[in-house]
C-alpha cells in the first residue's frame, strides 16, 4: 500500500490530476506485470494498461471505499480488461514473443541464467492454467498479494480463493512435471 493512500484518493476523486498520477505510478508496474503475464505480447499489455488507467480515471468520481484494497480495484478493472481484449480479438497469446524479464518481480530479477530459464518454464505453465488459475497465481506469487486482496479483486470469498490456489498449483505442478 501506498503511504498516504486515503489522501491522495480522496483528492483523485475530487480531480486532482497530480493525485491520480501518484496512484499510477504506483500501480502501473504491478497492473502491467499482471496484464502482460495473461496477453503475453509486450505491445498488447501495454495497451491494455493504459486502458485500464483511463477506465479507472473514467471512473474515479463514483469511486466508493467499500473496505478492500484500493489496488482490488484496479486488478479488477484490468481483469476484465483482459477478458474483453480476448473476447475481441480471439486470438492466441504468443509467450515466446516476451521478454522474460517483464514478467519478474523485482525480487527475483537477478537470478542468473539457470534461475531465468526455470522461470521461464513456470511463465510458460501459467499459460497453460485456465484463466480463473492464472489469475490466482499471478496475484499471489508474482505480486505477492494476500488473500484477502485477490478473493476482493476476483469478487471470491477467501475459502474459494484458497481453494483455487490449492488447485492452481496441483495443475501447474502437473504442467512442469509432463514439461
Amino acid at each position: 500500500m501506498l503511504d498516504g493512500e486515503d489522501k491522495l484518493i480522496a483528492q483523485a476523486i475530487r480531480g486532482k490530476a497530480s493525485a491520480f498520477g501518484s496512484l499510477y505510478d504506483y500501480y502501473q508496474p504491478k497492473i502491467y506485470r499482471f496484464v502482460l503475464i495473461k496477453v503475453g505480447r509486450r505491445e498488447d499489455a501495454e495497451d491494455l494498461t493504459h486502458q485500464v488507467f483511463l477506465a479507472a480515471l473514467e471512473s474515479m468520481k463514483s469511486y466508493k471505499d467499500m473496505g478492500y484494497p484500493f489496488s482490488s480495484w484496479l486488478y479488477r478493472i484490468a481483469r476484465n480488461q483482459v477478458i474483453d481484449f480476448y473476447r475481441t480479438n480471439k486470438k492466441e497469446a504468443s509467450i515466446e514473443e516476451t521478454e522474460p524479464d517483464f514478467f519478474v518481480a523485482p525480487a527475483i530479477a537477478h537470478f542468473g541464467v539457470e534461475g531465468k530459464m526455470e522461470m521461464e518454464k513456470v511463465q510458460l505453465a501459467i499459460q497453460k492454467l485456465k484463466p480463473e488459475y492464472q489469475d490466482v497465481v499471478i496475484m499471489r506469487f508474482v505480486e505477492d498479494l494476500p488473500i484477502k486482496e485477490v478473493a476482493d479483486s476476483l469478487g471470491k470469498s477467501e475459502g474459494a480463493v484458497k481453494l483455487l490456489q490449492h488447485r492452481a498449483i496441483r495443475e501447474l505442478k502437473k504442467i512442469l512435471v509432463q514439461a
